[in-house]
């Protein structure tokens, strides 16, 4: 039996899980859920996620929901499968997987995020983009962004010479960041950007990226 997936195709938590998938070559069901309209709010979505958020998984009769301990779930699953995202055989880079891990949840994506709300989300709730916190969150992804491009500049990936779920984890903000007007974070550093255009370039990102589109909502 198949998995379950619901979310939504341009939701970072629920492509971060996608992608996830498509590595590992799983096969899944998946089930759009619309924030939108607040199909995550309805009573039987709820009973899912108490919390009302995107993605769960579901696989017979676990349910799961947090996109991180989806994953890890999923490399559990079906690590003899394909590729080792995490590196486990070698401790050091493992190690250093889990760092930039520990990056992308406590740096990167605390920055980015809010300054692709404002940018490509906040006008779909009506809402007016603020756009102090605009030029505040582009000056924390530069900053953040400053020591990525020195990180690159030693290795060809984030962890090192090697993809891994550190990447990964990356590929859907940076995906809207590369959409938005701010693609220009990216681009300015040649480290990052050649970085960025090996990892967006994998099938498994492919598959998910051409749904990863707000003007569809």
């Amino acid at each position: 039996m198949a998995v379950k997936l619901y979310g939504m195709p341009m939701s970072t938590c629920t492509t971060r899980v996608m992608i996830c998938l498509y590595e590992l070559q799983a096969e899944f069901e998946f089930v759009r859920v619309n924030p939108f309209v607040g199909e995550h709010k309805q009573p039987s979505f709820l009973s899912k996620n108490p919390f009302g958020l995107i993605p769960v998984l579901e696989d017979g009769d676990l349910t799961l929901f947090e996109s991180r301990a989806i994953i890890a779930y999923l490399l559990e699953k079906y690590k003899d499968q394909s590729y080792d995202l995490t590196r486990e055989g070698n401790p050091k880079e493992a190690a250093l997987a889990r760092v930039w891990m520990e990056v992308e949840a406590h740096h990167y994506d605390p920055a980015i995020k809010p300054l692709l709300f404002e940018t490509l989300v906040a006008s779909h709730f009506g809402k007016t983009p603020n756009q102090s916190i605009i030029d505040a969150k582009r000056g924390e992804v530069n900053q953040v962004l400053d020591v990525y491009e020195a990180r690159l500049s030693t290795t060809k990936y984030l962890a090192g010479d090697f993809y891994s779920l550190a990447d990964l984890y990356h590929l859907p903000c940076t995906r809207h960041l590369m959409n938005s007007p701010h693609a220009d974070l990216i681009l300015s550093r040649p480290h990052v950007k050649a970085w960025w255009e090996d990892v967006s370039s994998r099938p498994a990102f492919q598959k998910v990226a051409i749904n990863m589109n707000f003007d569809a909502v």
